[in-house]
C-alpha cells in the first residue's frame, strides 16, 4: 500500500450533505427542501478564520496587541460558504427578503432556533466533533 494511498487522486473527496435545515421551506410535493452543504478544505476554512480576526489591545500594555477570532462572525461566514443550496448569492433571493450578503440572509430566512441547528450541522460536516459554542463555552468557564 504505502504511500500512494495518501495521492490526491486516491483520497476520497467529502460528499455534500443533503439536510432540511427548516419545515417551513416546502417543495410542489410539500416535502421541507433539502439544503445541500458542503465541507471546507483546511485552506478555506484558514481563510475565513483569518477574515474573522481582529487585533485587540491588551489591558494595561501600552501598545501590545492580541489577535482575537469573532465566533459569530466566523460561523455565519463558514455557514454561508458551505451552503450550495439555496443559492445564498442569488440576488432576487437576498431582495425578497430584503437583505445583501449571504450570511446576512441566511440569518434572514432562518428563525433563531433554525439558524443555531444550521450552525451546529455545518460544523458536523465540517468533520469538527466540537462546535465553536461548546468552545466558547469551556472558554468562559
Amino acid at each position: 500500500m504505502g504511500l500512494s494511498a495518501f495521492l490526491a487522486k486516491n483520497a476520497e473527496r467529502p460528499r455534500p450533505v443533503r439536510w432540511a435545515a427548516s419545515p417551513r421551506f416546502c417543495g410542489e410535493d410539500g416535502a421541507p427542501e433539502l439544503w445541500e452543504l458542503r465541507c471546507l478544505s483546511a485552506e478555506e476554512d484558514e481563510s475565513l478564520r483569518r477574515s474573522c480576526a481582529h487585533c485587540v489591545p491588551l489591558p494595561g500594555r501600552r501598545g501590545q496587541f492580541m489577535t482575537e477570532t469573532d465566533a459569530g462572525e466566523y460561523l455565519g461566514r463558514l455557514a454561508a460558504a458551505c451552503t450550495v443550496y439555496p443559492d445564498l448569492n442569488d440576488r432576487a433571493l437576498q431582495d425578497s427578503y430584503g437583505v445583501m450578503g449571504a450570511e446576512q440572509l441566511l440569518r434572514a430566512m432562518l428563525t433563531a432556533g433554525e439558524y443555531a441547528a444550521y450552525l451546529e450541522k455545518v460544523q458536523e460536516v465540517c468533520g469538527f466533533s466540537r462546535t465553536m459554542e461548546d468552545e466558547v463555552e469551556e472558554a468562559k468557564n
